[in-house]
């Protein structure tokens, strides 16, 4: 994937909350076409590089680049202020869990992922695209999420961060809370979408559910990122654990 431009540029990046610092330094690049993972213990980091990314942290510095185009800033305060711009740049960001709104249906949920102009206006062919990643929803469509299983809420989440047709997925812990037959579906599903010219990024704790699927995995620990993972990345979480 070296040939590849780079959809994803991080130059010294920090960050972290309030007095806090959680991400040192850091480095990466994401070429286009690459499903990356990113493993590593809760609290090392993971979630907050992904905010960070979104502009979503307390304080960050550093440069960002997505698509040659810089999204990281300076800044101390105001946490989300500059988001919606970089959704617009095509940043889709999944966060852990659910994160459901009630009382909407499975396809009005879908919907409110296309949140971009372009997005919206193709609404209806993105859903069907959803559908064939994630076909137990199609009975579904007109189902409160509420009223849905931890599989089925989860993979409503996932579709609903799917349907911006961005250049970035980050898709955050898909598997926490899932029995394990359910997490490695909706991981499935996950290593079989086509990226064309974009880029994805699976955090996840389990380097095994990884491991042959992705085109990198990186180790992440107290925020820095530790090269290339491997086998022995998963031995040392087991023992940590």
């Amino acid at each position: 994937m070296t040939d590849q431009f780079p959809v994803l540029q991080i130059d010294g990046l920090s960050a972290g909350y309030g007095p806090m610092r959680v991400i040192h330094d850091l480095d990466l690049v994401v070429s286009a076409g690459e499903k990356v993972g990113l493993v590593g213990l809760n609290g090392h980091g993971k979630s907050t590089l992904f905010l960070a990314i979104a502009g979503l942290t307390h304080w960050q510095r550093g440069s960002i680049k997505l698509n040659e185009k810089q999204i990281g800033r300076n800044r101390s305060q105001g946490p989300g202020r500059y988001t919606h711009q970089i959704v617009h740049h095509g940043l889709s960001l999944i966060p852990q869990g659910d994160e459901i709104f009630q009382g909407l249906t499975v396809k009005d949920h879908l919907d409110s992922g296309a949140y971009t102009k372009s997005a919206w206006r193709n609404r209806a062919g993105r859903r069907k695209e959803i559908l064939q990643i994630f076909p137990a929803l199609e009975q579904l469509m007109d189902t409160s999420v509420g009223r849905l299983s931890g599989g089925e809420r989860r993979m409503v989440a996932i579709g609903r961060g799917l349907m911006a047709k961005a250049s970035l997925y980050l898709v955050d812990e898909p598997t926490l809370g899932l029995a394990p037959k359910l997490g490695k579906g909706v991981l499935e599903a996950l290593f079989d979408i086509e990226l064309g010219e974009s880029a994805m990024v699976i955090a996840e704790q389990n380097v095994a559910l990884l491991d042959g699927r992705v085109d990198r995995i990186i180790g992440m620990h107290v925020g820095k990122l530790k090269g290339e993972a491997a086998a022995s990345l998963a031995y040392q979480t087991k023992r940590e654990i």
